[in-house]
């Protein structure tokens, strides 16, 4: 069912409670490969004590305001770089975040399972994405925008459209934790650290990797310029309907099961099986001509991998592509043991010496994440965006669930059953989803 007759009530541009410091925001290379926007939602069931969406408005926007004094780069702008004006920066001039609050005649019941993208999830953000196109001048765009939707029914989506380069998975959920302690009119749980320093390349850079996980920019391709990033996926065809493939926790056992008969590995996780099995069916699926080299990309957090470690709350840009490659070939002869111990060497590979290698492989290329032949698992379930620590004054995160799934991106969801299962979420063509899924499935 479409979500119709969605009616804006309010809209405002919120700025931090106090004023902040005027001052700037070095964002690293990791941070400058992603300067897109994202778009994703949190649903709520109907309050279970009596609140009415004006005072759940009310206490979202002084929430808010709260949490732009300490992530005051919120509500800045990206300008570029005072010393070098190739790069970005954020300029924190408290320009604020854009804040929408709407109402549908829609019942939260009637979207289905709100834990898998769709269409009409699109309606949840049809106001953030007016306002960020009437803004021409990227230096004038808001980084982050939130539209807040009341159901016929006392149900809510909190949804976000908000650029990449500010915040990675792990710092969304400790931005949501923050914040829903706030709407309870408690304080930071955790208190933002927005040094991005410590991912600075080296001067001079020293490359001590090959760095198969990047591409450099071809022609117009333009990786971290004041143009912003361009990615290969941003120039592909619209794509198809978003399909889904269901794993059940027995399907995913077996796979592990195969990964390890012959020996060769000593263990075996759930995502490496599961993503070494995606990259073989997708790979196949797609008609990869043998000779080609298909990548598999998986990004990993890597806080603690480098050293010293990055500070607790830390919130910049610190997922790294993990990668696997081969011959097409050579994913359709080699045993299950050789393509997960790929994925495994791809995760293991993301020593200190090895990320700030990449971190100087940008820096002197300026490149952008492999996009040859290549698409990328992104394990949306271990995110934790759901939880107990995540429940504002009007009640608890419900589901979390990405807007739309760009092509390129393979989404790894949890199932509605809660069950163990995982929805593999992704875009391809009707004939291909349909040879991805009988590969998927056998034995």
């Amino acid at each position: 069912m479409m979500v119709e007759d969605v009616t804006m009530v309010d809209k405002a541009v919120i700025v931090p409670e106090t004023p902040t410091e005027h001052r700037r925001v070095f964002l690293s290379n990791i941070d400058l490969t992603l300067v897109l926007y994202d778009e994703a939602v949190s649903f709520f069931e109907p309050p279970a004590t009596e609140i009415s969406f004006e005072e759940v408005c009310r206490c979202f926007k002084d929430a808010l305001r709260r949490m732009l004094v300490e992530y005051d780069f919120l509500a800045g702008r990206l300008e570029p770089a005072l010393e070098d004006g190739s790069r970005l920066e954020i300029n924190c001039n408290g320009a604020g975040v854009v804040f929408v609050a709407a109402t549908t005649s829609c019942k939260l019941c009637q979207l289905g399972d709100l834990r898998t993208p769709k269409p009409e999830f699109k309606q949840l953000v049809t106001f953030l994405r007016q306002e960020e196109e009437k803004v021409l001048e990227f230096t004038e765009k808001p980084l982050i925008l939130l539209q807040l939707t009341r159901f016929q029914c006392g149900g809510l989506a909190f949804a976000n459209r908000s650029n990449h380069c500010t915040l990675d998975g792990v710092g969304v959920r400790e931005f949501q934790i923050n914040f829903a302690s706030l709407t309870r009119g408690e304080d930071f749980v955790i208190r933002p650290s927005c040094d991005r320093t410590l991912f600075k390349a080296r001067n001079p850079p020293q490359i001590s990797h090959p760095h198969l996980e990047y591409s450099k920019p071809i022609g117009a391709e333009i990786s971290f310029t004041v143009c912003g990033t361009v990615g290969s996926t941003l120039k592909k065809s619209i794509p198809d309907d978003t399909h889904l493939v269901y794993l059940s926790p027995e399907r995913i056992a077996s796979f592990k099961k195969a990964a390890l008969k012959d020996g060769q590995l000593m263990s075996c996780s759930s995502f490496q099986a599961v993503a070494a099995k995606i990259w073989k069916a997708r790979s196949l699926a797609m008609g990869l001509q043998d000779e080609r080299i298909s990548t598999v990309l998986f990004p990993v957090d890597v806080r603690r991998r480098i050293a010293p470690p990055a500070p607790n709350g830390f919130v910049g840009n610190a997922l790294v592509p993990g990668f696997a490659r081969a011959r097409v070939e050579e994913l359709k002869k080699a045993e299950d043991s050789f393509l997960v111990g790929k994925v495994k060497e791809g995760l293991e590979r993301l020593d200190d010496e090895y990320i700030r290698s990449g971190n100087d492989w940008l820096e002197v290329h300026r490149g952008i994440p492999c996009c040859v032949d290549s698409f990328s698992v992104v394990s949306w379930w271990r995110l934790g965006l759901e939880g107990e620590e995540l429940e504002f004054k009007w009640g608890a995160v419900k589901c979390v669930t990405p807007i739309m799934v760009k092509p390129g991106l393979v989404i790894l969801l949890p199932d509605s059953k809660d069950d163990g299962g995982i929805n593999i979420c992704l875009e391809l063509p009707s004939d291909q989803i349909k040879e991805f899924h009988k590969l998927m499935m056998e034995n």
